[in-house]
């Protein structure tokens, strides 16, 4: 059964900075390209990067230069590193195989950017 527990989110000021993290379990992680996606209040899922088994990653316009997704297949673990963030990134992030419409997700953690 595949497994997805994010963790690491929580309220920054606009211009900080969180790294998420996803632990995940249950499939052969290394073999999977795998994604971040977010959901804002009241907006559908919005996918937000993407990192492939041999690492070369992908990002939505509007994170590309603030966010870094990365990957470590000797833990199993997906980050995301958010800099600079704004109030329009407030939202739960979602781990999630690169399977759209990325059913396979874990159930979230909450980023809140406001002042």
């Amino acid at each position: 059964e595949v497994q997805l527990v994010e963790s690491g989110g929580g309220l920054v000021q606009p211009g900080g900075s969180l790294r998420l993290s996803c632990a995940a379990s249950g499939f052969r992680f290394s073999y999977y390209a795998m994604s971040w996606v977010r959901q804002a209040p009241g907006k559908g899922l919005e996918w937000v990067s993407s990192i492939m088994r041999g690492g070369s990653t992908s990002y939505a316009a509007a994170v590309k230069g603030r966010f870094t997704i990365s990957r470590d297949n000797a833990k199993n673990t997906l980050y995301l590193q958010m800099n600079s963030l704004k109030t329009e990134d407030t939202a739960v992030y979602y781990c999630a195989i690169d399977i759209p419409p990325y059913d396979d997700r874990g159930q979230g953690t909450q980023v809140t950017v406001s002042s």
